[in-house]
């Protein structure tokens, strides 16, 4: 098991939390999952949209189109308590190619924390997908604990919608052209009872909910590497006309690694 300790001074969330008076010690995942928790409701938001996403130290969001290869042991830790912690995880469909997505598993160390929160066995997976371009013959569809969801516009082909149902996906419909509206798609899943929601990108989606506005968290890890070349940024897509500020919530450092967590200004 790895060490995590913060290196900054961290806000009262996360007040209490093993570690947080800057010793050097190891956290268990029920520590981890007190770091990273959720916020309560306060009445002004109906759900809680969180990303996760790691960046080298020039900024690339993955090395030969995969994020693992500037990733790490702890940071795969991190990634697993998010989900945990997660009503469902929302993916773009080429982020799900390209990682080989597969259902979510059951972890035991977060078993009883989902059942006292009111939660299934593990998050839904729910792709983003204007095409249904998916091979349903893989896990990800036929062999899920919990449904895998596909979030798409109107106008997506009759036949890959039944295609989909027929692998036993369930679509919801979250624009009413070819494409995702955002904010759509976060009250879809809200009206589904998802309110703890966690977004792992790819790049086009994060810039999508950011530039609707509607992303409330960021947890980014730096990874301590140089990568060159012309690999993705965390975000893409078109820019917004005045820069969105966020505040820092708490980081943690590890051999290196950052693991940063900022919330909406």
């Amino acid at each position: 098991m790895r060490r995590l300790f913060p290196v900054t001074p961290v806000t009262d969330q996360t007040a209490g939390v093993p570690g947080s008076d800057g010793t050097d010690r190891e956290w268990s995942p029920a520590e981890l999952a007190a770091a990273y928790a959720y916020p309560e409701p306060d009445g002004r938001r109906r759900t809680w949209l969180r990303a996760n996403m790691v960046s080298t130290l020039d900024g690339a969001a993955q090395h030969d189109g995969r994020s693992q290869p500037i990733s790490s042991a702890t940071d795969m830790r991190v990634f697993g308590t998010l989900r945990a912690l997660a009503d469902v995880v929302i993916a773009g469909a080429e982020t799900v190619r390209q990682e080989g997505y597969r259902p979510a598993r059951a972890r035991a160390d977060f078993a009883e924390a989902r059942r006292a929160a009111g939660q299934g066995p593990v998050p839904v997976i729910a792709v983003v997908s204007a095409s249904l371009e998916l091979d349903f013959s893989l896990p990800l569809f036929t062999s899920p604990l919990v449904p895998t969801l596909i979030l798409t516009g109107a106008a997506a082909a009759p036949d890959r919608v039944a295609a989909a149902e027929k692998a036993g996906a369930r679509v919801v419909v979250a624009g009413d052209g070819v494409g995702v509206d955002p904010a759509r798609a976060l009250r879809a899943l809200a009206g589904l009872g998802h309110t703890r929601l966690l977004t792992e990108g790819g790049p086009r989606l994060l810039g999508q909910f950011v530039t609707a506005g509607v992303l409330d968290e960021l947890c980014l890890t730096v990874s301590p590497m140089l990568t060159a070349g012309d690999a993705q940024r965390i975000a893409g897509g078109p820019s917004v006309e005045v820069p969105r500020r966020f505040a820092l919530a708490s980081l943690l450092e590890e051999e290196g690694f950052l693991f940063s967590r900022y919330r909406r200004d």
